[in-house]
């Protein structure tokens, strides 16, 4: 019987020193897949190898923050390096910049066209180049003839009837609209767009523009001087409708302000009945989508749109949902 519970014992031990060293095996064995597994996920978060060049006339102003976050944002949920690359209003070095994106080899270019003129040879060279093309923010009227799957934005005079309708409806009589760039036809149709939507009186101001704040302020206060009759100042930029908000009270007008574009000052003027109203355009949806858009027709050849543009706006920012567009803003990404 010793005997028997001995050899039991000994057999029993046997097991538990198999079972020890399988498990410590087992654990170096758990330890190294779960490495591999972690090299694994770390090679995808690292991304596609996807670069992808975003060209605009970025003024890395409080609208253009935005665009970038949104384009930020979505390179790094989709894996793919992003080469921000902005002109400040530049045409030529738009071209510029588009070319040194094409020397690159990227794997797509996005791109505003405030002026197709000016970049539609460089864009050429990248499409004989084999590199997609999705134009953001300006340009949805040209992006076919550029060469473009589709584009990301909203139809300025689209917009723009509807801001001018807006501006009747709160019984404005006469309209001062403020383009703060020159040679972007975008902001010529959203002016366009007001006139037509309001059916009165519009007069557009060239102004210096966001480079120069306290110059444009000053062309907006001697305009509403000089013309009292107008009772409204209609912006195409939340900066500019900040230097507005400062002319109309220099110049002591009763003016009613509205702009197209928001930022957290002007959300807060909205809230204080400062400005009436923002059109939005949600140009943190211009920034990302692209991005998205142009990793889904590299790595399976989607398309979006149907040969129509892909709408981000317009909506408006009033005092009705200023407050909940507030906290957004404040995150950077409206």
């Amino acid at each position: 019987m010793k005997r028997s519970l001995r050899t039991v014992f000994a057999v029993l031990l046997a097991l538990c020193t198999v079972v020890v060293v399988a498990a410590c095996g087992g654990s170096d064995d758990k330890t190294s897949s779960t490495t591999s597994k972690s090299k694994d996920s770390v090679t995808l978060t690292q991304g596609s190898g996807l670069t992808i060049a975003m060209v605009t006339h970025s003024d890395e102003g409080s609208f253009w923050s935005v665009v970038k976050k949104g384009a930020q944002q979505a390179a790094k949920d989709e894996g793919v390096k992003l080469v921000w690359s902005p002109s400040n209003n530049d045409p030529q070095k738009q071209a510029q910049l588009i070319d040194a994106a094409v020397s690159q080899k990227v794997d797509g270019l996005a791109v505003s066209v405030p002026n197709a003129d000016a970049i539609k040879g460089s864009l050429a060279k990248a499409k004989a180049a084999g590199i997609p093309i999705i134009t953001l923010n300006s340009g949805a009227e040209q992006f076919h003839e550029l060469g473009a799957i589709t584009h990301v934005g909203q139809t300025e005079g689209i917009a723009g009837e509807a801001a001018g309708a807006k501006l009747k409806e709160a019984g404005v009589k006469k309209v001062l609209c403020v383009i703060h760039e020159q040679n972007n036809i975008g902001l010529q149709q959203r002016c366009d767009g007001v006139k037509k939507g309001f059916g009165g009186d519009v007069t557009n101001q060239q102004v210096k523009g966001t480079e120069d704040i306290a110059t444009t302020q000053t062309e907006i206060k001697s305009k509403l001087q000089a013309d009292k009759s107008f009772d409204a100042v209609m912006t195409l930029n939340p900066d500019i409708a900040a230097a507005a908000v400062t002319a109309v009270k220099g110049a002591s007008s009763d003016a009613k302000i509205a702009t197209f574009d928001i930022s957290p000052a002007v959300i807060k003027d909205i809230k204080a009945g400062t400005v009436l109203f923002a059109v939005d355009q949600q140009q943190y949806l211009q920034g990302y989508l692209p991005i998205v858009f142009l990793k889904l027709f590299k790595q399976n050849a989607n398309t979006v749109g149907g040969g129509l543009p892909v709408l981000t706006g317009p909506g408006f920012v009033d005092k009705s949902n200023a407050a909940t567009v507030e906290k957004l803003a404040a995150a950077g990404t409206r």
